[in-house]
Formats: C-alpha cells, structure tokens, sequence
C-alpha cells in the first residue's frame, strides 16, 4: 500500500526560526509512520532548502543543518506528496510559503495564501475585523517615514497619547510569537519601543492597554470548521511576551483548559471566532485569541495565528486534547483538510 510522502517544513528565516524547530519535532513525533513517509525539509536562516535524514533531536536543538543535504525545490514533488509548514513568522506564516505551494501545484497544511497574509498582518487584519462589526482594541499604525521621524524626534506623540494613551503596546505590524512587542507607559517608553520593534518591520502598530483575560481557542477544517474547547493563559508578566512563553521555567505560566467563563461568553467567543475565520477565508487550521476586558466584560478579538505553536507548551494542542482529540489526530485532520481544499480548487 502507497503511504503519502509528507514533508513537514521548518526552520526559515524569520525571527521565529527556533520556535519553528520545537515546533517541528513534537509535529514529528506526533504523526504516524505507520500511515505517512516522513521527510525533514528544513530551511536555514539564509533561506537555503535542505533535506535531513537524522535524529529528530537535532532538530529541536538546531544541529541539524550540518547533516543536512541542499535540494532543488523545483523538484520537490520528486520528494514529498503533501507539504505541511511548520514555519512561524515572516516567509512561513505570511502568504509567502503558501503561494510557492500554490505556484508549483503541491497540496499543504492550513492557511491558503490570503488568509495567510491578512491574519500575518495586525493592521489590515483588525480594519477587516471592524468592518465586520467584530470588536477590537483601538490602534494607530505607524509606517518607516514615521519611525525615522521618530528618531529624529519628530513623531508626533501628541496624537499618539490622546487617542491611545498610557499605558499601551507597541508591536510589529507581521510578527508572531510576541517578538517586538513592548509596553510602554510614557512618551520616552514608547519611543524607545518603536525602535525596538523598527529593527522587526518597517510598519508598527501602537495598540491601547486592556487590563484583560488572555482567551484562546483553536479551529479546524474548512467550510464547516469545529472549535475546541477555551483555554485562559495566566502568567506573571505585564503581558505573554516571547521570553514568558518560551523560556521562563512551565510554572510561572498556567494554561487553564477550559477557561472559567460563563456560558453566554463561551457562546459569543466560540461564534466570534468562528465568524472571524470564516471572513478571513482560513483553512485547515488556526488558533483565534481574545482579550476580555476585566472592568467591562467586553470581548474583543487579539488575532488569529494561522501556523499557531505546536511545542510541548503550546495551547493549541492541548485546547484539541481537553475535547479528546489527541496530537496525532490534530494532525492528521489538518493533512485531510488540506488535501480536500487541494482537490475542490483543481477539480472545478
């Protein structure tokens, strides 16, 4: 019997390289290949393609490029069958890795090339989520005129404090796993943060300071997607930034699943998020995070990450496994969702 050569895709050259390693090993671990041919493609820092044979802990550990053998990736449908992206950030999570899947006829796992790039890109993503009528919180997007104004102590900060305030939060517009991002609660915080997060993207979003419960869910499939369970992050920091979700030791952040919220605010996240993927156009899979306000109760939507962590910390396996569906199960549904979004876009 034929198994489906699958190639799982990681490492890239966004910020996010190592988090994709982690990422990438526990995917691997959690397919069976019983069912599938496993291959390794990675791709370095430099953007390189290179195919690996060995232990799955290099990977992780990021040795695995030394044992690692180039390919011609005009030739991959001579390697694998199915390409799932376990690549985060920039040229991963983008568009950018979709629409080469796209381009050269291979099937892939989640996100096709435009909800990749709306949901990569904070700004458009919450002017499409007001269209909607779907709450966010209020922000301004500053471009690179903007931030060399900003060096040259020219930005106007003026208008920045009257319609966001203090405190608030300074992000790259396309990043993910909270690189960049910073708190500032006064003018020189907040220029020093536009820097800070200038070195990630040439546009950066200045967000308001919602004193909030982080919330996230996760969804999969395609025209008829299914949710799993709410899960609340609880964490000491002033928020979830990159340090807190990776490298502080599994105790100082509490993943809560499910989350202790009413039923009518698990109604309205669940139909939120469901409606966000939807207008989006994702596929396959994502994981939709919420804020809700502690003083008011409102709800707003944060994003949706369309190639969400899959560590051995991370809440989207483990909002799939509190519902009973286990880390092979999630991915082989992902693999199904892809092939079947492949088959109904060539068979028209």
């Amino acid at each position: 019997m034929y198994k489906k050569r699958i190639g799982i895709i990681f490492g890239g050259r966004s910020e996010e390289h190592q988090v994709s390693l982690k990422s990438a090993a526990a995917v691997i671990r959690n397919l069976n290949s019983d069912k599938f041919v496993l291959k390794y493609i990675g791709i370095t820092k430099k953007g390189e393609w290179k195919l690996f044979n060995g232990d799955i802990a290099n990977i992780e550990n990021g040795s695995w490029e030394k044992d690692a053998v180039s390919i011609n990736i005009s030739k991959l449908h001579d390697i694998i069958d199915f390409a799932l992206p376990v690549l985060h950030g920039p040229y991963g999570e983008d568009g950018c890795i979709q629409g080469f899947m796209e381009t050269i006829g291979m099937p892939y796992g989640g996100c096709g090339v435009l909800a990749s790039a709306l949901c990569m890109d904070k700004k458009i993503f919450k002017d499409i989520m007001r269209q909607r009528r779907i709450p966010v919180c209020k922000d301004i997007c500053i471009n690179a005129y903007d931030i060399l104004k900003c060096e040259e102590g020219a930005l106007n900060l003026d208008l920045i404090e009257k319609i966001i305030g203090f405190p608030c939060f300074i992000k790259p517009v396309n990043m993910g796993s909270s690189v960049g991002i910073n708190k500032a609660t006064d003018r020189k915080s907040l220029i020093d943060a536009i820097k800070i997060a200038s070195h990630y993207d040439r546009r950066i979003i200045i967000e308001e300071y919602v004193p909030c419960r982080e919330l996230e869910i996760g969804v999969m499939g395609n025209n008829c997607p299914e949710v799993s369970e709410i899960g609340e992050i609880i964490h000491s920091g002033d928020f979830y930034d990159y340090e807190t979700k990776y490298l502080c030791p599994k105790g100082e952040t509490k993943l809560l699943i499910p989350a202790d919220l009413k039923e009518e605010d698990r109604i309205e996240i669940t139909r939120m998020a469901v409606e966000a993927y939807k207008t989006v156009c994702c596929s396959g899979f994502a994981r939709v995070d919420f804020f809700k306000d502690r003083n008011t109760g409102k709800i707003y939507i944060n994003e949706i990450n369309t190639i969400p962590g899959f560590t051995d910390k991370s809440m989207f396996p483990l909002l799939w496994k509190a519902c009973g569906r286990d880390f092979p199960e999630i991915t082989e549904r992902i693999i199904e969702a892809g092939d079947e979004r492949y088959n109904a876009e060539n068979n028209r």
